[in-house]
């Protein structure tokens, strides 16, 4: 369990609904789709009704700061299956990376089993950046909330504009303030528009990931803990 699991959950059944796409850029096609994530017919571009509203809110400030600049959406909702598909996944990339071959084990609970020190190894790494697929309903992965989004930025051109590394890349560039103090010109866009992406949805309600640039969340449990809020609003939406 992650220390933001501990916070109690208040369930405030606000609704999880789509997300329109005349309002928002989006990553097409949706990158989890392509690889086969089982989504079961469900919608990654979801989200609570409250986390929707403050989601526009902040796009109309970025576009208020940078004309004609969008948000752009690399994920949403995530099943709690869809989660341990790509957990699963980033454990059998971080194994190649350190020349361990899982092609024995079936998910992370047979390695966890059979070979504890690896697994610990690479749970070490994988977990740092992505949420434990949990079927507690006391402990969801925030994107199985409905309360959590991946995103970057679009320019008025309709490019995304530099961050330093792409989504779900799991090393150090991942974290926000990883350019902070660059001296090279690319490399302070990189941290200018890592600033303006959080200071636009921060101002909205959101907080963001610890290690991720692109992560934010509204109302769930890694939010509650960032900001020192009593209980989350959010449980598994489904």
């Amino acid at each position: 369990m992650k220390t933001y699991q501990s916070v109690v959950i208040k369930e405030c059944h606000d609704p999880l609904v789509a997300i329109p796409h005349h309002a928002f850029a989006f990553t097409q096609p949706h990158p989890y789709v392509a690889l086969g994530a089982p989504y079961a017919g469900t919608s990654p571009w979801m989200l609570r009704q409250r986390v929707l509203d403050a989601l526009l809110t902040a796009h109309d400030a970025l576009n208020s700061l940078r004309a004609g600049w969008r948000l752009k959406l690399f994920d949403a909702y995530r099943p709690v299956p869809v989660q341990a598909f790509m957990v699963w996944r980033e454990f059998r990339i971080q194994a190649a990376l350190a020349g361990h071959s899982l092609a024995a084990y079936g998910n992370p609970a047979d390695l966890e089993k059979q070979d504890p020190d690896v697994y610990a190894v690479l749970a070490a790494k994988v977990f740092e950046f992505w949420g434990i697929p949990s079927d507690d309903p006391k402990t969801p992965p925030p994107h199985s909330t409905g309360a959590a989004v991946d995103l970057t930025v679009q320019d008025a051109s309709g490019h995304e504009v530099g961050m330093g590394c792409p989504i779900d890349e799991t090393t150090q560039r991942a974290y926000p303030d990883y350019y902070a103090g660059a001296t090279a010109p690319e490399q302070r866009s990189y941290d200018e528009n890592r600033r303006l992406l959080n200071a636009v949805m921060s101002a909205a309600g959101f907080s963001r990931h610890a290690n991720e640039w692109w992560h934010f969340s509204l109302g769930d449990q890694m939010w509650a803990w960032a900001t020192g809020a009593p209980e989350a609003n959010y449980g598994r939406a489904i």
